[in-house]
């Protein structure tokens, strides 16, 4: 199967535009099999606006809401689901309309690893209109899903995948983010618990979703953090770094077997390569290593140069979820994951 048959065009509802939201509204007017119906908008200062403003395109002749009503009225064949908080209420009355959905949000990688009372609503939500949804992006996504299960295709023995991703932070202008929520520029030692916690939701039931689509018996997830500091003073894009303050950092999500780890993703972010630690800092991109009986080392890099990497970055998360519409539309009803899915196929024209 190349691609879904059933349509030549399906009318499509983007929800929300902020950084990853604006990038799949864009891919979904570009694209030849995707209709943009609708845009929900949750800031009155966008309600109203023509979609193409919001986007970096020409008019498009859709105009903004915030009402979910507007939305449901469309009745269009898929919502590209894109916000910064779940409204499980919105999701399900979307799901029980017939209305499909795509979201570059973590809480839909595997209902197994799901909140049950989640899980029963939005499954009773499918079953009510008969339609998908589906959870998606580029990491988690297609770096701890997609990717992996193509790389074990060459296996017939899996003895462990260890997942990499490298971010050079020192050109990202944006220090809310880098010094406020992420604690570079702080003097701390141990991270905290409920960053720890949801790193470990976000990256834990991906990872577990190709044990259990490989039939790797995995026993239970660990998350742990580390800090690397700068070892001088140290200007970046977003600020300054004081000497001896937290200037890189590097996280792992592994399941394991009888204490072995088999499955782990780690995360090293950094905002300069002057540090305190000797760690393996890479340009930023990907790195799997497969230990098997074909054995593989995998680089993948972003090259992308820092002037350009606001603008291109998004579209690591945003074009997976884009190409993914036409197929999830296509899918049986329920919860469906990478590995219910077809490989996902792009189409350019």
């Amino acid at each position: 199967m190349t691609e879904p048959r059933h349509k030549t065009t399906y009318r499509v509802v983007q929800w929300a535009t902020g950084n990853i939201g604006s990038r799949t509204l864009r891919g979904a007017a570009e694209h030849p099999q995707l209709d943009v119906v609708g845009v929900l908008v949750h800031s009155a200062e966008k309600s109203g606006l023509d979609a193409g403003e919001l986007c970096g395109l020409p008019p498009l002749g859709v105009r903004t809401t915030t009402d979910l009503d507007d939305i449901l009225g469309l009745k269009p064949d898929c919502v590209l689901y894109t916000p910064r908080e779940l409204d499980t209420d919105a999701v399900c009355a979307l799901l029980a309309s017939g209305t499909n959905v795509v979201a570059t949000r973590t809480d839909f990688h595997h209902p197994a690893a799901m909140d049950p009372s989640l899980r029963r609503r939005v499954e009773a939500a499918c079953d009510e209109g008969d339609s998908s949804i589906h959870s998606t992006g580029s990491s988690p996504g297609f770096v701890t899903e997609a990717l992996p299960l193509v790389l074990a295709s060459l296996q017939r023995r899996l003895d462990g995948l260890l997942i990499e991703e490298f971010a050079d932070l020192s050109r990202r202008a944006s220090p809310g983010l880098l010094f406020d929520v992420m604690g570079f520029g702080g003097r701390h030692e141990t991270f905290d618990e409920r960053r720890l916690a949801s790193l470990r939701a976000s990256f834990g039931p991906s990872l577990r979703l190709v044990a259990d689509t490989l039939g790797l018996p995995v026993e239970q997830a660990e998350v742990q953090g580390e800090f690397a500091h700068a070892r001088t003073r140290t200007t970046i894009a977003a600020g300054v770094l004081e000497a001896g303050t937290v200037a890189a950092q590097r996280v792992t999500v592994a399941w394991s077997r009888a204490g072995r780890p088999v499955l782990r993703f780690r995360a090293t972010w950094y905002c300069t390569t002057d540090l305190d630690q000797s760690w393996d800092l890479r340009d930023t991109g990907w790195r799997l290593t497969v230990d098997g009986d074909a054995p593989l080392d995998v680089v993948i890099r972003f090259p992308v140069a820092p002037e350009n990497a606001a603008a291109v970055y998004p579209s690591y998360t945003a074009n997976r979820a884009v190409n993914a519409v036409p197929w999830v539309c296509e899918a049986p009803s329920g919860i469906r994951t990478t590995a219910d899915l077809p490989h996902i196929v792009s189409r350019f024209a």
